[in-house]
C-alpha cells in the first residue's frame, strides 16, 4: 500500500491512500484540497501510478532484509 501524507504543524490535514484509491482530508482545509485534487484525473493518476513505480520496486529488498533479520 503507497500512503502519502501531508501535515502542517504535526497535524495530518490530507493523505493518499492507494487501497482507498483518492486522497481523503481530515481538517477543513484537508477536505478542500481533497477534493481539489481528487477531481484532478492527471494529478490522481499519477499518485496511483506512485504504488507501482515505488512500492513495487522495492518490497523484494526489503522484504529479503526482513527475513535475514528474523
Amino acid at each position: 500500500e503507497f500512503i502519502d501524507s501531508y501535515y502542517y504543524n504535526k497535524l495530518e490535514y490530507t493523505r493518499f491512500s492507494s487501497s482507498v484509491g483518492k486522497f481523503v482530508g481530515f481538517t477543513e482545509y484537508g477536505v478542500k484540497n481533497a477534493e481539489y485534487w481528487n477531481n484532478d484525473a492527471s494529478f490522481l493518476s499519477a499518485m496511483k501510478a506512485q504504488k507501482e513505480a515505488y512500492c513495487l520496486n522495492h518490497v523484494p529488498g526489503y522484504y529479503r532484509a526482513a527475513l535475514t533479520k528474523s
